[in-house]
């Protein structure tokens, strides 16, 4: 990466930058490989955060199917992790994971889990494990609150057999000629996924991120504290593909023996540790056994470290100067936090990160933990929080004795709610993931890049003024 007409003076954020135009001799987006090749084994440069709030075991294989990674978070008790590894391990790789309910529900409980969206379906499968129907989503908004989902089952039942799927183009098409939008699918009378046009299309798009085993891949989070090695040995005995060794200041003693345990541990996998911001964290890091740094400390839209404590660093900077030394030392770095719009993973990108991870931008999806809420103006949303903040404290820190909690809590930092609206345009976090990639490959292509590598070679990064920042923005209203 070069910065176009002049050097910086001072620690620069995203808005504070723009890419330049280079000249390019790539015609189409879809030539323009976004393999991030840091080891984890992910097609895509997307991180899901582990964030309570964020990444559950539904996101984490949804993300996978596309390409991404979705890091379980620690505050998950160990015998909880264990399940949701496992859990994405038994998911389809060619159709949707489905979301099932049985016959006596209501259609509240199904709005709970599911908007009603185009494109998505309630499977409808009796105690006995029969299959019994499938309603689409865009059903539920014009049925009662109190219906019973088996009274607005009607019809032939409607269903794709797996052996007839031999590709992504194949069934759509299929879909097409049937003039269905959403089906289950079947494996001699069983349920073993769903199928929607739009999935159908971006299984033909993106690669999955699979194991040896032909599996989804997922990564899971480790503390610092306690016996940090044989929590990443009862990981990897699940079959866990990433460990992440988290905590809020990464450069610290405390950090580093949890590395040096992890690693002695040789597991075989690679170790992301972080948060840090600096050359000397990532050096030091990297020494004790890291093979990923995360890097950012305050830019995430739950996190207040910044305000209270003055600590942290510019996102973009930060992750120049430790992708950089990392790129040296043979490690790589994601950029963790400050993502508002897709420039911002192109930019973390252009600075030399392998991957971007996003946080509160996923709460807002269908498959983020949580059940959706309405606000007064009828308005979906699910609820956010920072992973320092009063709750997260109490989520983490619940099984202690009242006056150990409470002195925990008195030092709590972050947001303990806030409302993620679902966009109605883009309700799932694959939706989210065609909006980036989208953007992503039309950077690559203006850069002349066709690989991440090429890509941290070739950006040219411009400053720009707030009022610049501005003009790149689109007109909200009318004329």
């Amino acid at each position: 990466m070069q910065f176009y007409g002049t050097t910086p003076r001072h620690d620069l954020t995203y808005s504070d930058v723009f890419l330049v135009p280079s000249h390019s001799g790539i015609t189409s987006r879809l030539d323009v490989s976004l393999e991030p090749h840091d080891g984890t084994g992910a097609t895509l440069p997307i991180v899901a955060a582990n964030m309570n709030s964020v990444t559950g075991p539904r996101l984490a294989a949804t993300l996978a199917r596309r390409g991404g990674l979705g890091v379980l978070p620690q505050d998950m008790p160990l015998q909880g992790l264990d399940a949701a590894i496992r859990w994405v391990k038994d998911q389809p790789v060619a159709f949707d994971t489905p979301v099932i309910l049985g016959p006596e529900q209501t259609v509240a409980e199904a709005l709970r889990v599911l908007p009603a969206v185009e494109g998505h379906g309630i499977v409808v499968r009796s105690d006995d494990g029969d299959y019994l129907g499938t309603i689409p989503a865009q059903r539920l908004a014009t049925a009662l609150d109190d219906a019973r989902l088996g009274d607005l089952l009607h019809g032939p039942l409607t269903a794709i057999d797996a052996d007839d799927v031999t590709s992504g183009r194949q069934a759509f098409d299929l879909m097409v000629a049937a003039e269905i939008d959403f089906a289950p699918v079947l494996h001699h009378g069983a349920i073993v996924g769903t199928l929607s046009r739009r999935s159908a299309l971006r299984s033909a798009i993106y690669t999955p991120a699979l194991d040896a085993g032909g599996r989804l891949r997922v990564a899971a989070a480790v503390g610092i504290n306690g016996d940090v090695a044989g929590k990443a040995r009862a990981l990897a005995a699940a079959g866990v593909d990433v460990i992440v060794i988290d905590t809020a200041h990464g450069h610290q003693e405390g950090m580093i023996e949890a590395i040096e345990a992890v690693a002695a541990a040789r597991l075989g996998l690679p170790i992301v540790a972080g948060n840090v911001v600096t050359e000397r964290a990532v050096r030091d890091l990297v020494a004790a056994g890291a093979d990923i740094l995360k890097v950012g400390v305050g830019p995430g839209a739950m996190c207040t470290t910044r305000m209270m404590t003055a600590v942290g660093r510019p996102q973009f900077s930060a992750v120049l100067e430790t992708a950089q030394v990392a790129r040296e030392l043979g490690a790589h770095v994601w950029a963790d936090g400050g993502v508002r719009y897709p420039r911002d993973v192109a930019l973390a990108l252009a600075a030399g990160a392998a991957s971007v991870m996003v946080g509160s931008w996923f709460a807002g999806t269908i498959e983020a933990p949580g059940t959706l809420q309405k606000d007064a103006a009828g308005r979906l949303f699910k609820e956010s929080w920072g992973m320092a903040s009063t709750k997260a404290v109490h989520e983490r820190f619940g099984r202690l004795d009242p006056y150990e909690l409470a002195r925990k809590e008195l030092f709590a930092e972050g947001i303990s709610s806030s409302a993620i609206y679902i966009d109605p345009l883009r309700p799932s976090i694959e939706d989210l993931l065609d909006m980036i990639t989208s953007g992503l490959r039309s950077s690559f292509t203006y850069a002349g890049a066709r690989t991440v590598a090429e890509f941290h070679d070739r950006a040219l990064v411009g400053i720009q003024s707030a009022a610049g920042y501005e003009e790149g923005k689109a007109l909200p209203v009318s004329w």
